[in-house]
């Protein structure tokens, strides 16, 4: 083996049981905090319904600002995922409320484009595409459960609108804790992700370009352990012939992060209740979500809204973990509007 890999962030090593308690990791919106989100909508909404052009300057915070500023904190330096609970679905329209989202996720990153649409607003719920579509995105699949993955930003953030008729919970997994239980127990494989792998595009490729890309999972830079894992676009780039081939090696890495994350020791599994919100860190922790059911007929269709973010807190970034608006993805910059339906109370 050319490439030992080293242990790294050992300090947010948790497993499950260190963070067993909701308490630890749930921010709860005080009276206060409700009196200037509201405050803080006004604000926008005077500058302009539109959210592309509303920035964090437009939407003001005082004492939550601080509060917003330990959450990033948290998911930089910490255990990498906070849930804040959450906003007033009683009070606000779907509207309202995707704007208090935005004006949220404002104060802890910059927005970044989620697809070929420029999409800087995302929504999760069922859009009637099926797993297999080559080109479909977890966000577009409904119903079904979703493996271990990390998005395309540095942040992620999901607040939801409404929740499904039963189960979806979502999912979060240490792969800081996986990474370096690999390093000690299987260095081979840990190594293996650091060489540079063929990832399929999903058909969202720019302009004359190859149907893939490369890029390694598992990326060193100052002592930090920067990931990127979506082990079903990398299987994809397969059905490429020009794409190179997937060695058994890196197989049997790829699979066993898969395993790993799947293992309860390593997991955080979380409600997300109608304006409650998720932040998660993509270089830290893997997410998913379990299966769910909808009953459209009796007001019950899952949809969250999806926010990507480059966070101010890195100073220093690996190349090729630059902030997503330089890409072709935010060429034509646009929010998703895709209706939620069904029990706003629900």
């Amino acid at each position: 083996m050319s490439f030992t890999p080293k242990p790294l962030e050992t300090h947010i090593d948790w497993r499950s049981s260190d963070v067993a308690d909701p308490k630890k990791w749930t921010v709860e919106l005080t009276a206060g905090d409700h009196r200037e989100l509201d405050h803080a909508l006004k604000t926008a909404k005077s500058v302009s319904d539109n959210l592309l052009e509303i920035g964090r300057e437009s939407f003001p915070l005082d004492g939550l600002a601080a509060k917003l500023a330990g959450v990033e904190r948290e998911l930089i330096d910490g255990r990498g995922f906070v849930r804040i609970s959450a906003l007033d679905v009683a009070r606000y329209s779907d509207d309202d409320l995707t704007m208090l989202y935005w004006g949220i996720g404002m104060h802890l990153g910059d927005p970044w484009p989620q697809n070929k649409y420029g999409h800087m607003m995302g929504d999760v719920t069922d859009q009637g595409k099926k797993l297999d579509d080559p080109t479909v995105r977890g966000n577009e699949l409904g119903l079904v459960g979703l493996d271990y993955h990390t998005d395309g930003s540095d942040l992620v953030g999901l607040m939801c609108l409404r929740k499904a008729k039963s189960g979806g919970l979502s999912c979060v997994a240490n792969v800081v804790a996986i990474y370096n239980e690999l390093v000690r127990t299987r260095p081979d494989l840990a190594a293996a992700l650091y060489e540079p792998l063929p990832w399929d595009y999903r058909g969202e490729q720019p302009a004359g370009g190859p149907n893939f890309y490369m890029r390694s999972v598992f990326t060193e830079h100052e002592g930090r352990l920067f990931n990127f894992f979506v082990p079903q676009y990398i299987k994809a780039s397969q059905r490429h012939p020009e794409a190179p081939r997937l060695s058994p090696l890196a197989r049997d890495a790829i699979d066993a992060v898969s395993e790993m994350a799947r293992d309860p020791q390593f997991n955080v599994y979380m409600e997300l209740p109608p304006g409650s919100m998720q932040f998660i860190n993509n270089y830290h922790v893997l997410h998913g979500r379990m299966a769910y059911e909808d009953d459209v007929a009796n007001g019950y269709k899952r949809h969250l809204k999806r926010l990507w973010l480059a966070t101010r807190y890195l100073k220093t970034r690996p190349k090729g973990f630059v902030n997503g608006s330089q890409g072709h993805w935010a060429k034509a910059k646009s929010v998703s509007r895709i209706a939620a339906v069904g029990r706003v109370d629900a």
